[in-house]
């Protein structure tokens, strides 16, 4: 990723809510070699036995696109079951990330509800594996604001080692700021989505979450 420092001092001494979409990413310059997105296809009632059937179909698929992946692991219900599966992949455009998404065997097979697909932008600069909290240790969450309107949360928060992934969601062209998805460390899920704004989105949901990916 291409920055330029000059511009993110300056912007990183402004407050938050007085930033543009347009300076952000301005700021944070243009990717080179792709585009990241943001991928969570949930799980419909029933699907997990479905899942398991497929599970090393999924990580085939997924070992495709090894050199691409952000960050991915399940989100999950209190007791431990499956809910859905994030990815975060830098793609070299809509169209390949639509494939990515809509490829995918699970989704093919009918194991999914529906599918969040949205450009997004690693703002940290790095992938969950450099993440210095480690694979275990702690809770882990999914941290979903979705919302219109002018940008919100574009700063990184303070705390950037209990940050597994952070970033914007935005339109295909990115001109337009449609939310932000974190994979936090938090103590619980209350901590967890203090990581956003809560009056500047239309929701803010929380899940469970974990590395994923196939076993070591």
């Amino acid at each position: 990723m291409v920055m330029c420092l000059t511009s993110v001092a300056s912007l990183w001494h402004t407050p938050a809510s007085t930033w543009s979409l347009h300076a952000y990413l301005s700021a944070h310059g243009a990717r080179l070699g792709g585009m990241e997105f943001f991928c969570y296809h949930r799980d419909r009632p029933g699907s997990m036995a479905l899942r398991g059937e497929l599970l090393e179909e999924h990580w085939s698929y997924m070992d495709r696109y090894s050199r691409e992946m952000i960050a991915r692991g399940p989100t999950l219900a209190d007791d431990g079951t499956p809910t859905g599966s994030v990815h975060i992949v830098d793609l070299p455009d809509p169209a390949a990330a639509r494939a990515f998404a809509f490829d995918e065997p699970n989704y093919q097979a009918g194991a999914y509800r529906d599918v969040l697909l949205r450009r997004w932008r690693n703002t940290l600069g790095r992938t969950m594996w450099d993440f210095p909290g480690g694979r275990i240790g702690g809770n882990r969450y999914l941290v979903l604001g979705l919302g219109a309107g002018q940008a919100a949360d574009l700063a990184v928060p303070p705390d950037r080692d209990e940050l597994i992934a952070y970033g914007p969601l935005l339109s295909d062209d990115s001109a337009t700021w449609l939310g932000t998805a974190a994979l936090v460390r938090a103590p619980d899920p209350d901590r967890a989505r203090a990581v956003l704004t809560p009056d500047r989105y239309a929701d803010i949901e929380v899940h469970n979450w974990r590395f994923g990916g196939r076993p070591s």
